[in-house]
């Protein structure tokens, strides 16, 4: 996968749905900053992170995912792939669902996936070297281009959706104590059950990752 890299831009979400929509690139392909001035976060807020810390997209056809993969999953899967490489860093790192990857109890950095078109399309942020206040940081020295080849490198593997929820289903008791945001309202994930379509039902409802 090709990866295109700059010095800054506002969002490299934003920027290759831009560019995908109006034909001036192709996925596969990747788009990496050192510095993002209005990134992209869940639930329509700004993801809020240094120069230097880990600013990636990348966007992939559908038909390249794995045939088992549940679509309204697809963060979840982009996201664990990530939370095994920064696990090979520091063994606390873990994911909440959906989307959101923690450091022991703080959060370091999460994952976005809309679908365009045939593709979708990804976003990643994580604090690598700072963060701001609630957040944490990874607190090493790693080059996030060396992290996003890395990553890339896990991805094309495809790996089956079975084999990737395996181990989100593993750790998921840790999210007992957390909350999740569903459409306005906070929900505790206390009582929650995942489903093996990344799936959880809450309160007798079946909610998807929806982001």
């Amino acid at each position: 996968m090709e990866i295109l890299s700059f010095d800054l831009l506002s969002s490299t979400q934003r920027y290759l749905i831009n560019e995908l929509k109006s034909n001036k690139l192709q996925a596969p392909i990747a788009v990496i900053a050192k510095e993002q001035s209005e990134g992209v976060g869940s639930r329509s807020n700004q993801w809020q992170g240094s120069k230097d810390n880990f600013f990636a997209s990348f966007a992939l056809p559908c038909d390249l995912l794995p045939l088992d993969l549940p679509l309204a999953s697809a963060s979840i899967y982009f996201a664990q792939i990530m939370q095994g490489l920064l696990q090979d860093i520091d063994e606390n790192v873990w994911l909440k669902w959906p989307n959101d990857l923690y450091l022991g109890g703080s959060k370091i950095g999460g994952v976005i996936t809309q679908k365009i078109d045939q593709n979708l399309v990804c976003g990643i942020g994580i604090n690598i070297f700072s963060a701001p206040k609630p957040y944490a940081n990874l607190g090493i020295e790693i080059d996030p281009y060396f992290l996003l080849e890395k990553y890339i490198s896990e991805l094309e593997k495809f790996p089956k959706w079975k084999e990737v929820f395996s181990k989100v289903k593993l750790e998921f008791e840790k999210n007992r104590e957390y909350f999740v945001h569903i459409n306005d309202s906070k929900k505790s994930l206390a009582m929650a059950v995942l489903c093996d379509d990344g799936s959880l039902i809450l309160d007798g409802e079946k909610v998807f990752s929806l982001r």
